[in-house]
């Protein structure tokens, strides 16, 4: 079984995708923020608690200290910001969404890499979004042409660029992007979706894929997504 590290796994995706794999009998170490909120999410999920605050540095470093041999990362942490015309945004704004999203996935990664390096099975999960697909914001039929959150759209398309050229660099590493589906979670205001364990259920199994699985690709709920 893998040691396995989720981000923003206090609640929501992140936390159900914890406990799918301390279920499964994996090692999984929830990165939180919030100190009390994530020993209690690890009490419940029955995994291991590590503060860790993807934007900030000695945060990230000091996680992946903590945790030592290290299997998977799950780069789970995001946010979404308030609904906001395009013509009205502000960099604050952008560099705030992109802080986590994005810069938060690159410094936990790079945090971690000594660890993976050192592992016979090394992979790296992203999670994004099927909104973040250029090819599918184009499509003017595409179901979710008119969803705002262009600042969250925009940087999961740069988290999946990232992907993509951390695959390349790292050819012994299974490295992915995955959108588990439309999810009722806190972020989407629990409205619509599938419930939040089927979302866990479906990042776990791309964890559990093995060496044989794929790396460098945007998976769906429904196969590959187009980029």
């Amino acid at each position: 079984m893998s040691t396995v590290v989720v981000t923003g796994a206090s609640r929501g995706i992140g936390f159900e995708t914890a406990r799918a794999l301390v279920a499964s009998g994996h090692t999984v170490w929830l990165g939180c923020r919030d100190a009390d909120l994530g020993r209690r999410a690890a009490d419940e999920a029955g995994g291991r608690f590590v503060r860790l605050d993807v934007t900030d540095d000695a945060s990230v470093r000091a996680a992946a200290a903590t945790v030592g041999a290290l299997d998977v990362l799950v780069n789970n942490a995001g946010v979404l910001e308030p609904p906001t015309p395009i013509g009205e945004l502000t960099g604050d704004l952008v560099r705030y969404v992109f802080d986590t999203n994005v810069f938060g996935a690159v410094r936990a990664t790079n945090a971690f890499l000594p660890a993976l390096k050192d592992a016979p099975r090394p992979a790296v999960v992203n999670l994004t979004s099927s909104i973040g697909s250029l090819t599918k914001a184009s499509d003017t039929d595409d179901e979710f042409n008119a969803y705002p959150a262009d600042v969250y759209r925009a940087a999961k398309a740069a988290l999946n660029m990232f992907t993509v050229q951390y695959a390349k660099a790292y050819p012994a590493f299974r490295i992915n992007c995955v959108d588990p589906g439309l999810t009722r979670s806190d972020m989407m205001g629990r409205a619509v979706g599938q419930p939040l364990p089927d979302a866990g259920a479906a990042v776990a199994r791309v964890v559990e894929a093995g060496p044989e699985g794929p790396t460098g690709k945007f998976l769906g709920p429904d196969g590959i997504v187009p980029w």
